[in-house]
């Protein structure tokens, strides 16, 4: 029997609501829950559906999944044309429902979260798999995910002494240094080549490339890399021959099978499944080692997980029960 007392009116939050409900901590903090309880086989996940729209320059995916007592769906898009129409390349809309009834708790804009998280998940990845005394960071790539990837890692890490940025734009890599130079106070300065960005103790690659950009001669021994840029199949990076003498640790096998860092090597069989070191929730748990050497070379494979998304909108619903909120009559 149905509650008198269900709520019907649920909130509807914009970007600014959920950047001011969520920060960069607590983000991290609820990714690395999320993994573990992923690794635990507490959550439930299918692989992300995608609709491919060719003509129109890109796609969207459906990501549907339950855990920590939340059910969810995020249906996200990426158009990286979209700077032409002053639009953001990826767009989001996350819907969180009460898994006993079905009912919705909250519908909220997905584009922060997809962007936080996805920051957060590199965070984790480097508090579990980088060197203890790592300070000088490579960014390849400056978009938004550069951002949010580096302010996960300025909280994870005990200092960071140097930040080298490269873009294809040059002035993409100098507005992104001075930007997040002086928000973080950390010496962030652009270089100019793939190569210096590279020569760093964690390199973080951003970019759309279905072409490697990464080669294994630029990543000296002990380097942690943080391969975010390759979400759907077709797409690398890394070099193949850096992938194979790598320890890779991905978020979710069967996605990044098909979609990740690791899908190209697979499918030209140069790389096997069995290669893998395994996921970063099997690390988190201890069920398989993290780094295991200051001169081993790790790799955390991110293709972004539902779950992720549905722990972060999970934490900024419970805080609209204690603040005011747009609210919208469902039923």
């Amino acid at each position: 029997m149905v509650e008198a007392s269900v709520e019907r009116e649920i909130p509807v939050l914009g970007r600014k609501e959920t950047e001011e409900l969520l920060s960069v901590r607590e983000a991290i903090n609820a990714v690395e829950r999320a993994f573990k309880l992923k690794a635990e086989d507490k959550s439930r996940m299918p692989p992300k559906i995608y609709l491919d729209m060719p003509e129109f320059g890109g796609d969207f995916r459906a990501m549907p999944a339950y855990i920590d007592g939340t059910a969810g769906l995020k249906w996200v898009c990426g158009y990286p044309n979209n700077h032409q129409y002053n639009l953001p390349t990826v767009m989001a809309t996350i819907v969180i429902c009460d898994p006993r009834t079905g009912r919705p708790l909250a519908i909220m804009n997905g584009a922060y979260i997809t962007n936080i998280r996805t920051g957060a998940a590199g965070g984790v990845a480097v508090k579990y798999l980088a060197r203890e005394n790592s300070s000088v960071i490579g960014m390849i790539g400056a978009g938004m995910q550069a951002k949010t990837q580096l302010m996960a890692i300025n909280e994870v890490l005990d200092r960071i002494e140097e930040v080298k940025v490269f873009d294809l734009n040059r002035d993409t890599s100098q507005k992104y240094s001075k930007e997040m130079g002086a928000g973080l106070k950390i010496n962030v300065h652009p270089v100019e080549s793939i190569e210096a960005a590279a020569d760093a103790d964690i390199v973080v690659t951003t970019t759309p490339s279905r072409e490697p950009v990464v080669r294994k001669e630029y990543i000296k021994p002990g380097t942690h890399i943080n391969a975010i840029g390759a979400d759907a199949k077709g797409k690398q990076e890394l070099e193949i021959s850096l992938l194979a003498s790598a320890k890779v640790v991905v978020d979710d096998i069967e996605q990044a099978s098909h979609g990740g860092e690791i899908n190209v090597a697979l499918s030209e069989g140069r790389l096997k499944i069995e290669d893998v070191h395994g996921t970063i929730g099997e690390v988190i748990i201890n069920s398989k080692k993290g780094r295991e050497s200051d001169d081993e070379i790790t790799v955390f494979d991110s293709t972004g997980l539902a779950i992720q998304d549905m722990v972060c909108a999970k934490l900024i619903y419970e805080k609209t029960r204690r603040i005011k909120v747009p609210l919208f009559r469902f039923f």
